[in-house]
C-alpha cells in the first residue's frame, strides 16, 4: 500500500493509533499536536525521541510555509536538553533564536490550540560568518584541509578537471607545500605550468598542461570574484561546535550567510567541510543517550546541484557514518526529490510542510513525495497541498527505531524571538565572545606562495662570473646562508628536496592523510 492509501477505521480509532506511536517513554522533543479531518487535537502529541535525533532527518516544503520555525523550534529544545546545534541562516532571521520571544495574540492562539505551556526563552548562542563577511566570527579553511572534492565542486570544474585538481593536492601534499590560501594553491599549479614545472607535471600521471592550465584560469577569476577572504589561516576549529554553556545548555551556533547569500555553491560547499571536518575527528561514539551535535543543512538542493559522481559517493558515505560519532544531520530543502535516494534513505525523521502544485513538475514532485512516506489514513497528495503556515506531515523513529504513524501535525510556537535581532546588537554579540579574538584576524604565514616565488638575486653583468665554491665560502659573512637554491631545486629532485625538507622541519615531505571528501586533518593548536 502506498503512502496515499487509507487504512479504515472509525476518527477516535484513526486518531488513537496515530497517537499511540507517539507515546515515548524517554525524553522527546515536543513538535505539536496532531491534526485529524482538520480539527487540531492537543491530546494527541507529536514528539521526535531524543536518542534518534542522530538517524538524521529532513524538513522539507514550499517557501514560506513555515521550515525556519520549525528548525527555531527544534533548535531550541535540543539546546535545553544540552545538545549543541549547528544552523546556516540563509535569509537572516534566525538571530532572534538568542533573544525571548515577544507574547502575542497569534502565539497565544497557537500555544492553546496545541496545548503548550508557551514562555519566552532565548538561547545561547555563537554567531559566525563565511571570511568575516557579514555579522559573525569568521569561518575560514585552509585550502589543504578543504580539499580537492570540495574544491572542484566551487570552481564547477569538470570530471577529468576535478581529478586533475587531485593530483595537484597530491603532488603539494608530498613535496611539502601547504597550501594555506588560494594564491599558494594558484603558486602551485603555475609552478606546474611553467618552463621550470614541466618536468613534475609530466612525473603527475593523468595531469595535462592544458587541465592544468584550466584549472589555474578557474583558481584566478575565482580569487578575482573576491573569494579569497573565505580560504586562509586561523582556520576554524570545528570542535567550536559541539560546546555547551556554563548552564549546561547546548550553544546554538548559528552561520550568518546573508552576505554571501548569492554564491550559494561556495556555502553549501563550506558547509559540507565542515561536517567532513567533524566526521574526519570525532572518535566512534556508537548509540548515545542524546547526540554530541545535530546539524542542520540549510538549502541542500544547492549541495547536490551539479555534484559529481565521486562528490555525491562520500556525501553519502559520511552521512551514513557520521551517525555513529553522535551526529544527527537534518537536512533542510523544498521537496525530498532535491535529496539523492541513496540519501533520502538514511534520513529516519520527516518534518514536511506544505507543497504547491501549479505546473505539471510540482505536481510530479508532490506525487514522488506522496511514495516515500509510509502507509498512511491521510489522503497525503491531498493533505500536502492543503497544509496551512507552521503545519506539517511528520514521522519520526520511535525508541526501538521503527518509523512512527504519519501523523498531520500543527506544530508548536518557538519559544525565542521569530525575527531578526538588532545588527548593532549582532555585532556586540559576536565581539563580546571568547571566540572573536582567536578568529578575527586573519594571519598569513609563509606556505606554498612565498616558497615557490622565492627567487636568487637577478643575476648582473658583475656577478656573471661566479667565484668558484671556495671563493664564495670564504667571501660569504659569518653566519650568513648560501644565496637560496632555484624554485626546482626546493621542491624538485630528490637529493635537493631531502636538504629543503631538513631546513623546515619534520613535517614537510610527509604525505598527508586525507578522509572521504579528500579533506585533511589540520595541525591542531
Amino acid at each position: 500500500m502506498s503512502g496515499g492509501e487509507r487504512p479504515g477505521g472509525q476518527p477516535e480509532e484513526i486518531i488513537e493509533r496515530i497517537a499511540s506511536g507517539y507515546r515515548f517513554t524517554g525524553p522527546a522533543l515536543d513538535l505539536g499536536a496532531l491534526i485529524w479531518d482538520g480539527t487540531c487535537h492537543p491530546g494527541a502529541p507529536v514528539r521526535i525521541p531524543l536518542p534518534m535525533l542522530n538517524r538524521h532527518g529532513l524538513v522539507a516544503g514550499a517557501t514560506g510555509t513555515g521550515k525556519t520555525k520549525t528548525l527555531q523550534l527544534i533548535a531550541e529544545q535540543l539546546s535545553a536538553h544540552g545538545v549543541p546545534v549547528f544552523l546556516a541562516d540563509v535569509k537572516g532571521d534566525l538571530s532572534g533564536i538568542s533573544a525571548p520571544g515577544l507574547p502575542n495574540d497569534k502565539v497565544r492562539s497557537r500555544a492553546a490550540e496545541v496545548g503548550q505551556e508557551w514562555a519566552p526563552a532565548g538561547c545561547p548562542a555563537e554567531f559566525y560568518a563565511l571570511g568575516g563577511l557579514g555579522h559573525g566570527i569568521p569561518v575560514r579553511a585552509t585550502v589543504t584541509s578543504f580539499g580537492p572534492l570540495l574544491l572542484a565542486k566551487v570552481l564547477q570544474l569538470n570530471q577529468t578537471q576535478e581529478q586533475s585538481l587531485g593530483l595537484v593536492f597530491h603532488y603539494a601534499d608530498s613535496k611539502g607545500l601547504e597550501l594555506v590560501d588560494l594564491k599558494d594553491l594558484r603558486a602551485v599549479v603555475a609552478f606546474l605550468t611553467s618552463d621550470e614545472g614541466k618536468a613534475e607535471l609530466k612525473s603527475i600521471g593523468g595531469l595535462s598542461s592544458a587541465t592544468a592550465g584550466v584549472i589555474l584560469r578557474s583558481l584566478t577569476a575565482f580569487e578575482a570574484q573576491g573569494m579569497g577572504a573565505f580560504f586562509g589561516e586561523p582556520e576554524f576549529d570545528t570542535a567550536e561546535l559541539l560546546r555547551t554553556a556554563p548552564d549546561g545548555r547546548g550553544i546554538l551556533s548559528v552561520l550568518e550567510l546573508p552576505a554571501v547569500q548569492d554564491r550559494p555553491r561556495l556555502f553549501s560547499t563550506f558547509l559540507m567541510w565542515l561536517l567532513a571536518d567533524l566526521f574526519h575527528d570525532l572518535p566512534e561514539a556508537g548509540d548515545l543517550d542524546k547526540p554530541k551535535l545535530v546539524f542542520f543543512f540549510d538549502e541542500a538542493h544547492l549541495l547536490f546541484d551539479g555534484a559529481s559522481k565521486a562528490f555525491l559517493e562520500s556525501l553519502t558515505q559520511t552521512v551514513r557514518l557520521i551517525r555513529s560519532k553522535g551526529v544527527g544531520v537534518f537536512f533542510v530543502t523544498q521537496t525530498p526529490k532535491d535529496v539523492p535516494a541513496d540519501v533520502l534513505g538514511q534520513l529516519g525523521n520527516r518534518v514536511q510542510h506544505a507543497l504547491r502544485a501549479f505546473t505539471p513538475d510540482d505536481e510530479k514532485a508532490l506525487k514522488a513525495t506522496v511514495r516515500t512516506f509510509p502507509d498512511s489514513p491521510y489522503d497525503l497528495q491531498e493533505l500536502l497541498t492543503g497544509l496551512g503556515t507552521g503545519e506539517a506531515v511528520v514521522t519520526v523513529l520511535s525508541e526501538k527505531g521503527a518509523p512512527t504513524p504519519v501523523a498531520a501535525t500543527r506544530l508548536r510556537a518557538p519559544a525565542s524571538l521569530m525575527a531578526p535581532v538588532d545588527a548593532a546588537e549582532l555585532d556586540r554579540a559576536v565581539r563580546s565572545s571568547p571566540l572573536y579574538a582567536r578568529y578575527a584576524q586573519a594571519v598569513d604565514r609563509e606556505s606554498a606562495y612565498e616558497r615557490l616565488t622565492a627567487r636568487p638575486a637577478q643575476e648582473t653583468p658583475e656577478t656573471r662570473e661566479a667565484p668558484a665554491p671556495s671563493q664564495r665560502e670564504a667571501a660569504r659573512p659569518e653566519g650568513r646562508e648560501e644565496e637560496r637554491p632555484s624554485v626546482v631545486e626546493q621542491v624538485v629532485g630528490s637529493g635537493m628536496f631531502k636538504s629543503l625538507a631538513r631546513s623546515v622541519g619534520t613535517q614537510l615531505g610527509r604525505e598527508i592523510t586525507r578522509s572521504l571528501f579528500g579533506t585533511a586533518r589540520r595541525r591542531r593548536r
